[in-house]
């Protein structure tokens, strides 16, 4: 495989992962980010807003680590580990970063709505890996 089309390869995998980290810290970024006027509606957003950014995340972060193996996707644990390791950690210094936002605070239950994110997601682009590779057999 020439260089250039090695260099687009991994483009591709790691291009949507960084843009994706990159949506999540434009957001987080954002002061006082709270609609008065929806009241708890506003809560329930911002809190699915959470678990949809991290498990997006998850999904790109896998898809780009599985991707090493271009022969085929094989999942194992230790691919699904560094994958919900990584994520975690960016949900924790996403937390961290908000605290130096005027108007934002650190919570604990919003890396734990992440985290469910991440394992949503790990599951659901495994879960369509498995339907893929029974497709194909």
């Amino acid at each position: 495989m020439s260089s250039y089309k090695n260099i687009l390869f991994y483009l591709k995998l790691w291009l949507p992962v960084f843009f994706w980290c990159y949506v999540i810290y434009f957001f987080s970024n954002i002061p006082n980010l709270k609609i008065e006027q929806l009241g708890i509606f506003d809560l329930l957003l911002r809190k699915l807003a959470h678990f949809t950014e991290f498990c997006v995340l998850s999904i790109l972060l896998l898809r780009a680590l599985l991707g090493y193996n271009r022969d085929k996707f094989q999942i194992n644990k230790r691919i699904l580990f560094w994958n919900i390791f990584l994520c975690i950690v960016y949900a924790i210094t996403d937390e961290y970063h908000q605290y130096f936002v005027p108007g934002r605070i650190t919570a604990l239950k919003d890396i734990l709505i992440d985290t469910c994110g991440i394992f949503c997601g790990s599951y659901l682009y495994i879960k369509i890996l498995l339907n893929r590779s029974k497709e194909q057999s």
